[in-house]
């Protein structure tokens, strides 16, 4: 059954960004692995892992229901240790990550939005949990 509490209100931002930076990390991410895929593949994997839970994350939040919710506290979760480890990573071993990345530098290239957007859609999700939205 559809809930549109997720992408209500706040949640329609929350998408719109999701949803920018699925195209983004995508778009970059695969253009990157098909023309440099010497040149760091293991930096340019973990930008399409990101774009990919991008992609998840924006899907569940459009659909919406107790599945999709859960699904995205997953996303948002994994999303948020990967821009931790990736962005610690690539402080230390910048070897890996000779170009900006979604996650390195914790999202620096893209203004820290990264670092951030997790954490902002797990309180979403905290928010619009299904069966605690009595009285709103």
């Amino acid at each position: 059954m559809r809930d549109p509490a997720l992408s209500s209100g706040a949640g329609r931002v929350l998408v719109a960004v999701y949803a920018v930076f699925a195209v983004a990390a995508t778009g970059r991410s695969v253009l990157q692995l098909a023309t440099e895929p010497g040149r760091a593949p293991l930096a340019y994997s973990l930008s399409l892992l990101a774009a990919v839970l991008y992609v998840l994350a924006t899907t569940c939040l459009v659909v919406g229901g107790a599945r999709a919710w859960r699904v995205a506290v997953v996303a948002c979760s994994v999303e948020a240790a990967g821009v931790v480890a990736v962005g610690a990573l690539s402080l230390v071993a910048t070897d890996l990550f000779p170009d900006r990345t979604v996650w390195s530098h914790f999202g620096q290239g893209y203004g820290f939005l990264p670092l951030v957007l997790p954490f902002v859609g797990l309180w979403w999700l905290r928010r619009t949990r299904p069966g605690e939205r009595t009285g709103r």
